[in-house]
């Protein structure tokens, strides 16, 4: 199987996620059934059937993770040297050719996008059609609202 890349700061959130959903998560649930129980018939016990519902998510969430983090490729991009090259873990400088408007971007692991602070997922139109090109080069990217181009301002490893 192969190795899912994942920032430092990326593995991080998701061991807190993991530590959150294993010391507080779980025995709140734990406790939330115990005492759904206590009131009698399980059969029409909606406390009871939410309380375990959620219990299901929380289960599959942390197998989820755990899974992640054991089948992760830890990139740090200070470390990482492309010589000016569009990589992983790279934020990329970028100037709208229609508007000529800045915007910058980290090119990321899946679960660590979020588009609001500048983070795009290494499997988005954009990141796809940044990765190996330099600084000054010119990209098109196909987005779902049409093509839009961009000119490579600047590629920082931080």
């Amino acid at each position: 199987m192969a190795k899912t890349p994942m920032t430092l700061r990326g593995a991080e959130l998701l061991r807190a996620e993991l530590k959150h959903l294993k010391t507080v998560e779980r025995p709140a649930l734990s406790k939330a059934i115990g005492e759904a129980r206590a009131h009698g018939d399980l059969s029409e016990n909606a406390e009871y059937d939410a309380a375990r519902e959620r219990q299901g998510f929380v289960e599959a969430r942390i197998a989820d993770i755990e899974a992640k983090l054991g089948n992760v490729n830890l990139v740090d991009p200070k470390l990482v040297d492309a010589d000016g090259r569009c990589v992983f873990g790279a934020t990329v400088d970028l100037e709208d050719e229609a508007d000529g408007s800045a915007v910058s971007w980290q090119i990321v692991g899946e679960d660590e996008a979020d588009i609001k602070s500048g983070k795009i997922s290494i499997s988005s139109p954009i990141a796809r059609a940044l990765i190996g090109k330099y600084a000054g080069d010119a990209v098109e990217v196909h987005t779902p609202g049409g093509v839009k181009r961009y000119e490579i301002l600047d590629v920082r490893y931080e």
